[in-house]
């Protein structure tokens, strides 16, 4: 246990990793993601989770790999809200991985709340970002690495769809654990894939 989460050490593809729960929404992962960087210092942060899509944009099941973050629920009622968007606004520099990736992904951006996609809100976030999918916490992850300056790939599975008229799993729990258990299973299968990919990569 730690102020910030639960963690396990473990190798994978003989490399020392580092498993931590990060919890849930901005506060939590900016606060653990600091904790991790400054406690364990690591080379790669890796983040692993799910997201909700744009029906239409992106299918269940899909893993974005993310270039770019947006944090959009900020409202500025004294200025211009666009300004503290875009101070928060951060572009993932990949280029530290060779292609091709050693699964398929969609790279692309992911936009974060804190709260989930709202249905009314779809086509202002694909207008004003082109937005296919959205989470709680990687703009904040993302945000924090930055500024450490730290290598981050962020790797989310879409746990289910959202449409102006249609939303899948809300009020439907038990799906959207079934799906999530499902996303997890499936980053956690391809991991050992990536990390083998990054360092033979590093050499």
């Amino acid at each position: 246990p730690s102020p910030w989460g639960e963690s396990f050490q473990t190798e994978i593809a003989g490399q020392p990793i580092l498993f931590f729960h990060g919890g849930w929404g901005k506060v939590a992962a900016a606060g653990s993601t600091q904790y991790v960087i400054d406690r364990f210092h690591p080379e790669i942060l890796i983040n692993l989770g799910t997201c909700g899509g744009i029906e239409g944009q992106i299918r269940p099941f899909e893993t974005i790999l993310s270039d770019r973050t947006v944090i959009y629920d900020i409202r500025e009622a004294m200025g211009d809200s666009r300004e503290a968007v875009r101070h928060y606004e951060s572009a993932l520099d990949l280029s530290w991985i060779a292609t091709p990736y050693p699964v398929p992904v969609r790279k692309t951006l992911l936009v974060s709340a804190d709260r989930d996609l709202v249905q009314d809100e779809l086509d202002s976030l694909q207008r004003n970002y082109g937005a296919v999918a959205g989470d709680w916490e990687t703009g904040a992850i993302a945000h924090v690495a930055s500024r450490n300056k730290t290598k981050l790939l962020i790797l989310r599975g879409v746990s289910d769809v959202v449409s102006p008229t249609r939303a899948e799993a809300y009020g439907n729990i038990g799906l959207f654990i079934n799906r999530t258990d499902t996303v997890m299973r499936t980053l956690l299968r391809d991991l050992p894939l990536w990390i083998n990919h990054l360092e033979k990569n590093r050499r």
